[in-house]
């Protein structure tokens, strides 16, 4: 027999490993994060790989000194340290906007997943699992229902001659349904152009089309930018 009963376990426990975080990265990548199926899959996987190194330590030393015993906490402590890095990797940040705060906190459930696997914890797995998949995708379903305030970057370039200063842009903004905050100048005077920076904060989230289909009507402001700054 090639496997005996503890290479089988191994084997059993690597697979179900490989498809939590299958699982789970499926759900990331459907939603175009670039840390999605494969990063996932390995993170589980070579989480189950070093929890089985401790797991298994007969198989490896030979000795019959019970003094030498392996701690299999400090590999998972290991892994939970080191699966920070990956998680920091893929937090971009681009302007005040922060993105993959979710991918990062779901890497970091998966490596958990990955150990519960390795350990041959198989319930406490599946019941992470469905209850990661459940965070990821019904919450996203709820947290579009509830009640909340969205904030975005509203960056605008208007010609110098025009009369669109601080107080005409509250204005047309509040008609929309935003406040704003953190009003910034700049003054181009080789171009001839006024730019204006600032957060603005509305609970319709409807109102940024409405807002950009009235700035594209006119003529005095040359280029805007409305960036969300949630994950």
């Amino acid at each position: 027999m090639i496997f005996g009963s503890d290479e089988t376990e191994m084997l059993v426990r690597l697979l179900t490993a490989l498809a939590a975080g299958a699982l789970i990265g499926y759900e990331r990548s459907y939603h175009g994060r670039p840390a999605g199926f494969r990063t996932h899959t390995l993170v589980s996987l070579s989480a189950c790989l070093l929890m089985l190194v401790t797991v298994y330590e007969s198989h490896w030393i030979q000795t019959n000194n019970e003094l030498i015993r392996l701690d299999p906490t400090r590999m998972a402590q290991g892994i939970m340290t080191g699966i920070g890095f990956l998680g920091a990797g893929v937090i971009m940040k681009e302007g005040i906007s922060v993105r993959g705060l979710t991918t990062s906190a779901s890497i970091w459930m998966t490596s958990a997943i990955g150990i519960l696997a390795g350990i041959g914890f198989y319930v406490p797995m599946v019941l992470a699992v469905v209850l990661t998949i459940g965070t990821l995708s019904l919450f996203r379903w709820m947290e579009n229902l509830m009640p909340s305030q969205a904030y975005y970057h509203f960056e605008v370039r208007v010609s110098r001659a025009s009369d669109i200063n601080e107080e005409a842009l509250r204005t047309l903004l509040e008609q929309h349904g935003f406040s704003m905050a953190n009003f910034s100048y700049r003054l181009d005077t080789g171009a001839q152009v006024r730019r204006h920076g600032m957060v603005l904060r509305t609970s319709d989230r409807q109102g940024v089309a409405r807002l950009a289909e009235t700035l594209e009507a006119l003529d005095a402001v040359q280029q805007f930018r409305l960036t969300p700054t949630g994950d």
